[in-house]
């Protein structure tokens, strides 16, 4: 057994100072039992914790460390801006150079607002969406998640499914009145919700590759249809790309699905790891923002220079097109060799995957939407999470999350993951 005394010190210590004894829920681990590793450092695909312990990380910091930890010249980068200073509230020459990056590896977006996380970038995204349609109504998805915004916590995946919790205390009933969550891959309960509702509908949001229920695939038609819809009824189209914005390919997921969203949100994988967010679009939607229009937004660290300076190093690092080939390459390697695990096991699962993303989850029925995925057996997760964490393979601590892959994760450590994986097989009790 891994030592994990000084992590279950740091773990009592916390709990006397913060809520659950973490910042963020899912880190606690009450969805698979026991008690955090508390993390000391990392290096490429490795994590180290205070104990010593080292595991190959599949949750690199919730997918933004596409270049694995501690990469040079991200880290360089970090350091160059923090001699420079790091905050000033006014404008830099970096963001610039950012939002320009950003908008030449994705040609629909004609302009873009940095703020400084996912969840004030899908926020801002549904104030603008309906400063711009003057409609009240937002359409999003059961499973997905949008951030932690008091109107988009319906429904929602990740930390809320992960915590069997179906919203979440604190919100006024006047606020989530406007959000309507329908059914991922249903286009026709969509279509319904259309022809009852169109004209009160300012946007529709989707993450057009699931990731925060496990990761689901949009099946054919259902993003050509949301197209299609939103077109016709007027409402803007906005695509949750927090996750999948330069991890699925170099123009993120409205390049591998080929749909032009009105609006895309972005974060992750922009701040090469610090804490960042973006909305993009087109420049009639965009210049609504003010100061230009009113649609009012702003932030004293939007823009920080530290995260900016590492975006920009993440960005221009991914610049190759060989790199998206090896992610995608390695994500089906590993995917295939964990299949052949669990089938010389005879355990049913059924494994998701997208380039950089994939989900277990166990259960023999395929999985195209939230129940599907809340159908899994989620103590049969609990016991394979232990065994592989026991055997130095860090997952994520919850059945709806996606396990992420770096440029880092080589056919060496790709081949260490299956032999755990191997082993795990053989020492869980598992009934198929």
């Amino acid at each position: 057994m891994k030592s994990l005394n000084k992590s279950r010190a740091a773990f009592n210590r916390a709990q006397k100072s913060i809520p659950g004894g973490v910042n963020s829920p899912v880190r606690a681990y009450g969805s698979v039992g026991g008690e955090p590793p508390f993390i000391n450092r990392g290096e490429g695909a490795y994590i180290y914790d205070i104990d010593g312990n080292e595991y190959i990380d599949y949750v690199l910091s919730w997918g933004p460390m596409i270049l694995g930890h501690a990469h040079p010249a991200v880290v360089e980068a970090v350091k160059e801006a923090a001699d420079r200073g790091t905050s000033f509230g006014a404008p830099t020459e970096a963001e610039i150079e950012l939002a320009e990056l950003v908008k030449e590896r994705m040609p629909h977006i004609d302009m873009l607002r940095l703020v400084s996380s996912g969840t004030e970038a899908v926020m801002t995204a549904a104030r603008l969406a309906r400063g711009y349609t003057g409609r009240d109504m937002i359409v999003k998805f059961d499973g997905c998640y949008h951030g932690h915004s008091d109107g988009f916590l319906v429904e929602a995946g990740s930390g809320l499914a992960t915590g069997g919790l179906p919203g979440s205390k604190g919100i006024p009933k006047e606020i989530t009145s406007h959000t309507l969550s329908l059914q991922y891959n249903d286009l026709d309960g969509v279509e319904d919700t259309f022809k009852k509702s169109g004209d009160k509908i300012a946007a529709v949001i989707v993450e057009p590759i699931a990731a925060n229920m496990g990761v689901v695939l949009p099946q054919m038609g259902f993003l050509e249809g949301l197209r299609d819809l939103t077109v016709k009824h007027g409402a803007l189209l906005v695509y949750d790309e927090v996750i999948t914005g330069f991890r699925v390919s170099r123009g993120g997921a409205a390049e591998l699905t080929g749909i032009t969203p009105d609006l895309v949100t972005l974060g992750k994988i922009i701040g090469g790891g610090m804490p960042i967010g973006a909305v993009g679009g087109r420049k009639d939607i965009m210049e609504k923002l003010a100061p230009v229009g009113d649609v009012y937004q702003a932030g004293t660290l939007s823009g920080n220079p530290i995260s900016v300076a590492a975006g920009i190093a993440t960005l221009k690092e991914l610049d190759n097109p060989e790199i998206y080939e090896n992610l995608r390459s390695a994500t089906d390697k590993l995917s295939e060799e964990l299949s052949g695990g669990f089938n010389k096991g005879s355990i049913s699962v059924r494994i998701n995957s997208a380039p950089g993303l994939l989900t277990i989850f166990f259960t023999a029925e395929p999985v195209n939407d939230f129940s599907s995925s809340k159908a899994a057996d989620a103590s049969s997760f609990r016991q394979y999470f232990h065994a592989m964490l026991e055997k130095g393979i860090y997952l994520p601590p919850s059945p709806f999350e996606a396990w992420f892959l770096s440029i880092q994760h080589t056919e060496e450590v790709i081949k260490m993951t299956t032999d755990a994986h191997y082993k795990a097989i053989n020492e869980i009790d598992i009934d198929t």
